[in-house]
């Protein structure tokens, strides 16, 4: 947050300087990157609350919260920068001081590259959804600063005073394309979208694979921020006792959760054969296509 913080001085400064429409979006991306990462390190917090009475499965989807708002900060200066951008191209403006513009910019790069490399690490170790998000951002910046620095050099080689406004124009399209990724992976996790279909298939794979299961169905998944949350109905002998029922489901979920850093895994007991409504056949009913009329 600090670093960022002091990217947007030196870029609004260089800006100031030289007038460049694009060091201008370089400068209002750093001051969503601030803004992003005061969200990442709310969402963040919030998230590594332990479950309460009112959150019994816990926070974790704080960060995806955080990601999307995230998202709709970047596409919003996207979107103004863009109009500018196309001002800037019916009617260009010659540039000043485009040497410290390249300085300024080149050292924004390499501080940005630098973020990234230490978020990179964390993503590594926690998967949170909130910090590579905003490791997105940053790694936006620097597609942005080589887009500035591009501009900025074919101004100050050729003359080419079009130069600056095209690459605002071309920076503002990839802030937007970078949002919408962004919210499309938040709102899967909002929206409690299943896990992909290779790992349900190791899930199943693992838990038909324990002693005593019989059968599976009903397997629902969904990403939580902090976890991964897995539920499905195991099928045993019916002659099983409760707590010998009891011992195959708890072998089950452990051996489920350790496909995971961090789950939450809950088996629910039936008996080989039990004919009942199934989660599995109303899916594929509603999968179905429909019959022409």
């Amino acid at each position: 947050m600090c670093v960022a913080l002091v990217l947007v001085g030196v870029k609004v400064w260089a800006w100031s300087a030289t007038g460049s429409i694009s060091m201008l979006s370089s400068a209002a991306d750093a001051l969503v990157d601030v803004v992003a990462s005061v969200v990442t390190f709310t969402g963040v917090r919030y998230a590594a609350q332990p479950a309460d009475r009112e959150h019994r499965y816990g926070h974790g989807k704080g960060e995806a919260v955080a990601a999307f708002v995230q998202a709709i900060l970047l596409a919003g200066a996207a979107l103004g920068l863009g109009a500018q951008s196309i001002v800037r191209l019916v009617t260009p403006v010659e540039l000043e001081a485009l040497s410290l513009g390249i300085w300024v910019v080149i050292g924004s790069t390499v501080t940005a590259a630098a973020l990234v490399a230490v978020q990179t690490y964390v993503v590594k170790r926690t998967r949170s959804t909130a910090i590579a998000a905003d490791r997105a951002h940053y790694m936006t910046d620097i597609a942005v600063n080589f887009g500035v620095l591009a501009a900025l050099a074919l101004d100050h080689v050729f003359g080419w005073t079009r130069s600056d406004s095209i690459g605002a124009l071309l920076i503002s399209a990839y802030m937007l394309w970078n949002a919408r990724d962004m919210a499309n992976e938040s709102l899967a996790q909002l929206l409690d979208s299943e896990l992909t279909d290779e790992t349900r298939e190791k899930i199943r794979a693992t838990v038909l694979d324990c002693d005593r299961v019989q059968g599976m169905h009903d397997l629902r998944t969904r990403y939580g921020g902090d976890r991964v949350f897995v539920d499905f109905h195991v099928e045993v002998d019916g002659t099983l006792s409760v707590h010998d029922g009891h011992a195959v489901c708890d072998a089950v979920e452990q051996a489920v959760a350790e496909l995971f850093p961090k789950a939450d895994v809950t088996a629910h007991l039936e008996p080989t054969g039990l004919d009942d409504e199934r989660l599995d056949e109303q899916v594929a009913r509603n999968d179905r296509p429909a019959k022409p009329h």
